[in-house]
């Protein structure tokens, strides 16, 4: 089974590492894993998200960028992502 939620990230950054600690505990709250990707490993990744890391992906959706909500990321965790569901924002 793969992780619903992808957080892009980078070393070093300080809104990744809260964003990570908000990611980690709200899928451990629901029951999710959770995937984290270096965008500075790929070029293509750097070039898309370089300037609004951290970035949540949930369900393979764009989901929030430099700040994560906590009660956003877990509505979007409960939906059943069948019927395509993504909060608001």
């Amino acid at each position: 089974m793969s992780a619903r939620v992808t957080l892009f990230s980078r070393p070093g950054c300080h809104l990744c590492d809260e964003a990570r600690a908000v990611v980690a505990r709200v899928c451990a709250e629901v029951g999710e894993s959770f995937a984290e990707v270096s965008v500075d490993d790929d070029p293509e990744l750097e070039r898309r998200f370089g300037h609004e890391v951290p970035v949540t992906f949930v369900d393979g959706h764009q989901h929030d960028y430099w700040r994560v909500d906590p009660t956003r990321l877990r509505a979007a965790l409960i939906a059943d992502p069948a019927e395509g569901h993504r909060p608001e924002r």
